[in-house]
């Protein structure tokens, strides 16, 4: 991980180092592994940059350990340089506005193999680049604009797909998708795969596409000319498996001539007919009951009661998590911890009953908004065990109080809004909760 921090990390690489020695220490720790001094430096010299001394050599101590252990846990290797460049692999792809990389791990569980990644956020990068043993070189973080229109692409790629932001996209909103300026990155996407030609391309969207399909597919055409077929739909996923009501609009596109765009869509519709319907307490299943974390400012405080970032894994699994773990256990259950609420949050959290929002009798008397609440009728929302969740967004950290889970007086944790989205338990997540 210490490359991917000097790259991407510039203005905070002491901090991301300090909390990479406190993550290996604890993990080491929990291995019964001892720590293997050694005078000689086994990392890049580049990497000392601004670390003082102590930190430096605690660094290469910590490091060496993990080189010379011959059996070491899966988690602990995600802490080494990663060595995969995927060249000439079959089935490969380009994620574009790629996030942390849940796009990518569904189609690696289905045999695709990334070749570029590109993400301008680093923040988000960094839990991709954790979990995949992919090489630094293959990442791109920053602008797709810097990459539409680059000349040395691999002129056989399999799949290209991302969902770009359409801030300008509006039903209100007279002028065309791809001539308004605020969607320059939809336009780029289009730019690159234009460049690329891939076989097959996916991108996904708001739901609220859908309502310009026609414009869509024009725009696609008109990039792309008739070499492909193209075609939209718009999928939930609470229909394939996934304990979450989430809506997405989806633009398929295929160059093979005897695979249409269309006929892929029929595929899938066939299939969610086969799969097996989950609910929200499937997905929350076996983990540890935490309590209400009632302090403030105690970031880094962990134990039994909020909970731990890297604990052993003990937990039970049902047939939820045995499909998402891929009936394999993991060493350890991470980021499933606690936030800050105060008492009176608290006191909401245990009134209300599954299913209930701010409007409710059972908390009337102190709610925070007094004639205001039907504002905000969501501010507090209690989810229901027995149904899917709401969508999880990116946003949930701003608004954990619509997140409320079942059964406990607390929000969700990062682990359990993880599960809902299937992903597996072994996929940690770095930076903010």
């Amino acid at each position: 991980m210490i490359e991917f921090y000097h790259k991407y990390f510039k203005s905070n690489y002491k901090s991301k180092v300090n909390q990479l020695v406190i993550d290996i220490n604890r993990l080491l720790e929990l291995e019964n592994i001892k720590i293997e001094p050694n005078s000689k430096t086994v990392l890049n010299e580049s990497f000392k940059e601004s670390l003082n001394e102590k930190t430096w050599i605690e660094l290469n101590n910590l490091y060496n350990t993990i080189y010379n252990k011959k059996t070491l846990s899966k988690t602990l290797k995600k802490f080494v340089n990663k060595t995969n460049k995927n060249t000439n692999t079959k089935l490969n792809f380009i994620d574009t506005f790629a996030g942390c990389g849940g796009l990518s791990l569904g189609l690696m569980n289905a045999g695709f193999n990334p070749t570029l990644v590109n993400e301008i956020e680093p923040k988000y990068l960094e839990t991709y680049y954790f979990n995949h043993d992919l090489h630094i070189d293959n990442y791109h973080c920053g602008d797709i604009k810097e990459i539409a229109h680059k000349s040395d692409f691999d002129k056989n790629i399999d799949l290209v797909v991302g969902g770009p932001p359409c801030q300008g996209f509006s039903m209100a909103n007279r002028q065309r998708i791809l001539d308004d300026p605020r969607n320059k990155l939809y336009k780029y996407y289009l730019d690159l795969l234009a460049n690329v030609k891939p076989k097959f391309f996916i991108m996904e969207n708001v739901k609220g596409m859908m309502k310009k399909s026609n414009e869509i597919l024009e725009n696609y055409h008109s990039v792309l000319g008739s070499e492909y077929s193209i075609d939209i739909v718009l999928l939930n996923a609470k229909d394939f498996g996934i304990p979450q009501n989430r809506e997405r609009v989806f633009v398929i596109g295929s160059r093979i001539k005897n695979v249409s765009a269309e006929q892929i869509i029929k595929d899938i519709l066939i299939q969610k007919e086969e799969i097996k319907s989950s609910k929200l307490k499937d997905a929350l299943y076996g983990l540890p009951i935490l309590e209400p974390k009632r302090l403030k400012n105690t970031r880094g405080i962990e134990n039994d009661k909020i909970g731990y970032k890297f604990t052993h894994n003990g937990i039970k699994q049902n047939d939820f998590t045995k499909t998402i773990n891929k009936k394999l256990t993991t060493e350890y259950l991470s980021n499933h911890t606690n936030r800050y609420n105060n008492d009176r949050d608290i006191e909401i959290f245990e009134r209300l009953p599954q299913g209930a929002n701010s409007l409710h009798e059972s908390i009337k008397d102190i709610m925070p908004y007094g004639n205001r609440n039907h504002m905000f009728k969501d501010k507090y929302f209690k989810l229901n065990e027995n149904e899917v969740s709401k969508t999880i967004t990116s946003h949930m950290k701003m608004d954990c109080n619509m997140y409320i889970h079942p059964t406990q007086a607390r929000g969700l944790s990062p682990r359990e809004a993880s599960r809902i989205q299937t992903f597996p338990d072994e996929y940690i997540f770095y930076g903010s909760k």
